[in-house]
């Protein structure tokens, strides 16, 4: 398998895994394929945000990290706009 592939593989279980821990800090019951997509987009708003203060992640634990903390912020933005 070339890296891009794993790469792309890495960051669906990454994500996956993120969006469930996120789902499941949150209390909302999101499909698989929501866990996915909030994992990938929560690490890329979390370090775009914490990079602007200066904090970087790295690693698969950082992006672990990352994915679950910007999981958790869309959760609650989404929450706020339907409230």
């Amino acid at each position: 398998m070339e890296d891009a592939q794993i790469g792309w593989i890495a960051a669906i279980i990454i994500g996956g895994l993120a969006g469930w821990i996120a789902s499941s800090i949150m209390k909302t019951g999101t499909g698989i394929f929501l866990n996915i997509v909030l994992g990938i987009i929560g690490a890329a708003v979390a370090s775009f945000l914490f990079g602007l203060i200066g904090i970087g992640f790295g690693g698969w634990i950082g992006y672990l990290v990352a994915g679950v903390l910007g999981a958790c912020i869309l959760i609650g933005l989404v929450r706020a706009i339907r409230n």
